[in-house]
């Protein structure tokens, strides 16, 4: 964590090679740099070093649970902290999966997303069993389950009878669960035999699943409606045929922790309470044992990630819900991020880092979330961040991860000058990917502020930095010549052709760069986005006989800047800036204004639109969107080489006009409802372009809007 990637191989290298702390170890550092760059080659790299660490647990998970006389913690399981391990590699496994490249790889990682879903919901209900088996004396009872959530059943995914915990890989012989060390202010009363907690031993087949690409189309095939167990006799296709794909019966109610516990998997709607541990801290006496420490904040950690995750899935990708075969929960999942954040370890220390990446990142996208006066974690607690990386500056003083996350702080909270000031300092790091990013986020921000030539010339350095998407950085870096030009072609035309000249250079180069990553076995929407802007303007300017430079429709750097919500990181005057960059289209300076279809005035409708509402001027903001977009059928949008996007995003845009016009009044409810409506059609729109981005917004304000009393449509 600070940066010192060499310094921790070179640490674990001494340390014994069948050990599972260096197994995981090596794979953590791996998985950083995997997902700090998204380079395919360290992505392969982690993947190889998490099957082996996930292999690994398996075995000392299964030698804990035999040995009788080992020291065991007194509130999980024998052999929980291999659980752990497991899960976690599992958990990662799962991240590089979807972003490989394979469709095959993403579908595992989805299987392992629920396979460490369950691991980790047994080893918090072995912590909520001891919390609530504490009298006020400080002495524990009997940990007894509920008859309810004991149903034996011979799914590895269940309990497999009244010794086991959700989470195991295969029933096998329990053992008792034998006292921790000594603590003064914990006494445990030794539970029996038949009343003791344990984790179920690994099941040797768990791990070898295979995925195979299967034929696409079966007929007359019927979709299980419950989930009906992973049983030794089955074979790998026999066992996925039984995942649900029903939301209500996702993992099959017998299976589920009861409502009554305080850590059974949490719905949006649900009122189930959080467990008291989440009050707990580490200096606590419940945690004496650093074994407990550790799990207890590595499963809030993964826990608390994956629901957090889950409830971002956007509409477009709902059908993944489908193979993961249970809901998120964001409010909950943040709480369990901010538990794990306080404990000092490399669980704290990811937790901390995942928080501040998704405050200044994810939340950056959105627009419709708790008010923070409210005291909601789920919006932008603006203190409660910076004093998070405050504490995370003083664990790990060498890395140049929070000096990006206090830059990308700046632009969250509208200071887009402070933050270019601090990405221009010295971000250089061990960590290569490191400065990937911050070379990265230089180059969006400079974007916001409408420095154009700063803008172009850092992301072309993000060429040679990083190799995700090549075409994006040639793409954005032409899209602000283009912007320069047309600053110029007035009144210096000889600076405006060479401004034309370095756009259309760039711009010419981004398709030799498409279609070489994908997603989920997918090109990547950016690239297909881009390729049917460019091929747009070149048709248009074979048709009006102009300039490649002059077929060029809106301004594509604005477009940029909405699809990164960079309006809600602007000032008065940023936003003043990007209204006389949109009215340029419709100025007597270009004269192909009036041979514009409806699609491209649409786009200058929905951009003037989205920085009118950020200029709070929401009656205006609403009327654009309704005279220009709005009224049109929708079907006059669709078409060869026609921006899609732009009709469901004018939805959206009048949702978060009325979330953002609420003032404490009266009209407060009739606004929540008109904003739901809105987004219930967005929600239910046909695919269009680049649908997963709005779908974020889509997704995050459903989620607010239930929690202010909107229950959907009538």
């Amino acid at each position: 964590m600070n940066d010192d990637v060499e310094g921790a191989e070179a640490g674990l290298a001494k340390g014994t090679d069948s050990n599972i702390s260096t197994k995981l170890g090596r794979g953590v550092v791996t998985f950083l740099r995997a997902t700090l760059g998204f380079e395919q080659d360290v992505m392969r790299e982690a993947s190889d070093r998490l099957a082996e660490a996930e292999a690994s647990a398996s075995n000392d998970q299964r030698r804990a649970q035999r040995d009788r006389h080992s020291d065991h913690s007194v509130i999980y399981p024998p052999g929980s902290e291999f659980a752990l391990c497991h899960a976690e590699s599992q958990l990662m496994s799962a991240v590089v999966g979807v972003l490989n490249e394979s469709l095959t790889e993403s579908i595992r990682g989805f299987y392992k997303l629920r396979k460490a879903y369950i691991t980790l919901d047994g080893l918090l209900e072995a912590e909520n069993r001891f919390i609530k088996g504490k009298n006020p004396s400080g002495m524990l009872h009997s940990a007894r389950y509920s008859t309810d959530s004991l149903k034996s059943n011979k799914s590895t995914l269940s309990y497999k009878s009244s010794h086991g915990m959700p989470g195991g890989f295969g029933q096998k012989t329990p053992h008792p669960v034998a006292p921790g060390p000594t603590n003064p202010a914990i006494k445990l009363q030794q539970p029996s035999a038949e009343h003791a907690v344990n984790l179920a031993e690994p099941d040797g087949d768990d791990d070898e699943d295979e995925f195979f690409d299967a034929d696409e189309t079966h007929e007359g095939a019927r979709t299980p409606v419950h989930y009906l167990g992973h049983l030794e006799t089955e074979t790998p296709v026999e066992k996925m045929k039984d995942l649900s794909l029903d939301h209500n019966e996702s993992i099959g109610k017998d299976r589920l922790p009861q409502a009554c516990d305080p850590v059974s998997p949490a719905t949006p709607n649900s009122k189930v309470s959080l467990p008291s541990t989440l009050d707990v801290g580490p200096d606590s006496s419940i945690f004496a044992n650093p074994v407990d420490m550790f799990i207890h904040s590595g499963s809030n950690l993964c826990y608390g990630l994956l629901l957090l995750l889950i409830s971002m899935i956007p509409p477009a990708f709902s059908k993944l819900l489908f193979i993961i075969g249970f809901k998120g929960d964001r409010e909950r999942g943040i709480k369990m991020m901010w538990q794990a954040s306080k404990f000092h370890n490399i669980n704290g220390a990811m937790s901390g880092l995942i928080l501040l990446g998704y405050y200044n990142g994810v939340i950056g996208f959105c627009d419709i979330l708790p008010d923070s006066k409210d005291g909601s974690l789920e919006g932008y607690p603006k203190e409660e961040c910076e004093a998070l990386l405050a504490d995370m500056r003083v664990r790990h003083p060498k890395s140049q991860l929070w000096m990006l996350e206090e830059a990308r702080m700046h632009a969250s909270n509208k200071e887009l000058e402070e933050s270019v000031k601090i990405l221009s300092g010295n971000l250089k790091s061990p960590l290569k990917q490191v400065e990937a990013l911050g070379m990265f986020e230089k180059s969006l921000v400079s974007m916001y502020l409408h420095d154009y030539e700063l803008c172009a010339k850092s992301f072309i350095k993000c060429v040679d930095l990083n190799n995700w998407s090549h075409a994006l950085y040639y793409y954005i870096a032409g899209a602000a010549y283009v912007e320069l030009y047309r600053q110029f072609k007035t009144s210096d035309p000889t600076k405006a052709r060479t401004f034309a000249a370095k756009a259309e250079e760039l711009l010419k180069v981004v398709p030799k760069h498409t279609g070489k990553k994908k997603f989920m076995a997918r090109q990547l929407p950016f690239d297909i986005f881009v390729l049917r802007k460019l091929h747009k303007w070149e048709q248009r300017a074979t048709e009006w006989k102009v300039d490649f430079i002059d077929a060029i429709g809106v301004s594509p750097i604005e477009e940029m800047i909405y699809f990164w919500n960079g309006y809600k990181r602007m000032r008065m005057e940023h936003l003043d800036k990007s209204l006389a960059c949109l009215s340029w289209s419709s100025s007597s300076e270009n004269p192909n204004w009036d041979r514009e279809s409806l699609d491209e005035q649409a786009i200058q409708s929905v951009l003037r639109a989205a920085v009118l509402r950020n200029m709070r001027m929401y009656p205006q903001a609403r009327q654009l969107l309704s005279m220009n977009v709005i009224n049109h059928d929708r079907l006059a949008f669709k078409g060869h080489l026609k921006d899609d996007w732009t009709c469901p995003t004018a939805h959206y845009e009048m949702a978060a006009n009325f979330w953002m016009e609420r003032d404490g009044g009266k009209d407060d409810a009739d606004r929540i409802r008109s904003c739901g409506e809105w987004l219930d059609k967005v929600a239910k729109w046909e695919s269009y372009e680049l649908d997963a981005r709005i779908g974020l917004k889509v997704t995050t304000a459903q989620d607010t809007l239930k929690k202010y009393g909107y229950g959907g449509p009538a």
